[in-house]
């Protein structure tokens, strides 16, 4: 049996689990999310469910990772063999596999728009336009999957060379780059005339809209989204860790990097868009119609904005889909006993190749609705509503109930203290509640409301 893989250092696995957490979902969910729900009332209540369910969540999914030493299948069926547990891995598997064949798409678009800015074709579009030239090319046949495939074709390069040369090693490279971009584009932003109206929008609740169950639904979605939580990720990543890490600190320091990463990414985008008559709830299409409507508006400036804000985006899109990936290729590995390379080709054209439909279902050959979705919104409300929060509603539930005790908090380190024990009741309690909630939601407002 090969000798199995891991981080060269802590630090790697940090960046890595911190380049999983932050990508399409901090920057351009996010600030449409955030957008839709009324910018402050919604950073507050996102930022609650970061840390009274998005972290006990992480840290429980890196303590199956570290006991179970595989991929996430076989971590449940190593700490509890013969038991229904087990279902948490098929649906992170699943629900890892199905997020990266639209995501694959999104990040597509991020570099269409990237290359677009090079090129000089976005600023020749005139003002008010950029929808109809993102809508044709979004709706044609050929360009959505060549650049779906272009985007692909580099993730499958960095999983390629393995933990330490591919994953890590591009990490230590993306991450900090990430960080420097962002916090430049931050400080143009707070340089603006509206930075005063974006920084109020994003800090400023309106209590009123604390009433609203749908806000509640947005945030805990999409902390689940942004920590890659129930996709087998985390538990992926940390399955290479030596069993010296300390996981309480290496949890923390994931959320609260991850959170930082999508409030600036707030400080970056509403400044800009309140500066230029913008709209904060302009949706999905925020950063792809209404921000470039912006830049173009901008003159030069705009143009240097432009290019650096889309390969930051590419960047972070980059760095999670790696992650999703991994999932199914160390999965793959296990499960046929072949070579990293060989599951990492055959997992990567066959998500890709699942993605295609995504890609054509925007307007172009195969956008006849299912259930009254576009092919790639479907795949989206599937794995974002349902998926997502039944993987994180098992982990919880293993580590808090199914688990002995005692080998759990020995796991974190967290034997004998009184975090330990709020952990595991936090675990027990309020993050299932949490999510059963939700699920409930999700459930009633599909087929009642």
């Amino acid at each position: 049996m090969a000798t199995r893989e891991q981080w060269a250092t802590k630090m790697g696995f940090i960046l890595a689990a911190v380049g999983s957490a932050v990508g399409l979902g901090n920057i351009w969910r996010f600030s449409y999310v955030t957008g839709e729900n009324g910018g402050a009332a919604f950073l507050i209540i996102y930022v609650l469910c970061i840390f009274l369910v998005g972290l006990p969540v992480l840290l429980a999914e890196f303590s199956i990772g570290r006991k179970g030493q595989s991929d996430v299948i076989g971590s449940y069926k190593n700490i509890a063999p013969g038991k229904p547990w087990v279902i948490g891995g098929v649906l992170g598997v699943l629900t890892s596999f199905l997020i990266l064949s639209f995501y694959g798409v999104i990040a597509g678009w991020v570099v269409y728009n990237f290359f677009s800015y090079l090129t000089g074709s976005a600023q020749a579009v005139g003002a008010g336009e950029y929808g109809d030239f993102f809508g044709a090319f979004i709706g044609g046949t050929a360009g959505p999957v060549v650049w779906q495939v272009i985007f692909m074709a580099v993730v499958v390069g960095i999983v390629f060379f393995g933990v330490k040369k591919g994953i890590e090693l591009s990490n230590k490279i993306f991450m900090p780059l990430l960080a420097l971009l962002l916090i430049i584009l931050a400080g143009y932003s707070l340089t603006l005339d509206g930075a005063g109206e974006g920084l109020a929008f994003l800090f400023t609740p309106d209590w009123g809209a604390f009433a609203e169950p749908s806000v509640y639904v947005a945030a805990i979605g999409q902390a689940f989204f942004t920590l890659s939580l129930g996709m087998g990720a985390m538990i992926a990543y940390s399955s290479y860790l030596p069993k010296d890490a300390r996981l309480p600190s290496a949890a923390g320091t994931v959320v609260t990097l991850d959170t930082l990463f999508a409030i600036i990414a707030g400080i970056v985008i509403f400044p800009v868009v309140f500066t230029f008559g913008g709209e904060p709830g302009d949706g999905p299409g925020l950063i792809f119609i209404a921000l470039p409507e912006v830049f173009n508006a901008m003159g030069g400036a705009g143009t240097f904005v432009a290019i650096v804000f889309f390969f930051l985006v590419a960047i972070a899109a980059l760095s999670s889909a790696i992650s999703l990936l991994e999932v199914s290729v160390s999965y793959v590995m296990r499960q046929f006993t072949w070579s990293r390379r060989k599951a990492t080709l055959v997992a990567g054209i066959l998500v890709t190749l699942f993605g295609v439909p995504s890609a054509l279902s925007q307007g172009g050959p195969l956008s006849q609705p299912i259930f009254g979705l576009p092919f790639l919104d479907l795949v989206d409300t599937i794995t974002d509503q349902y998926t997502l929060p039944l993987g994180g509603l098992i982990v919880a539930l293993f580590v808090g109930w199914g688990w002995n005790k005692v080998d759990a908090l020995r796991e974190t380190g967290l034997t004998d203290s009184i975090i330990g024990l709020l952990w595991l009741w936090f675990l027990r309690i309020v993050a299932p509640l949490g999510i059963l909630v939700i699920l409930g939601l999700n459930i009633y407002n599909m087929f009642f409301a």
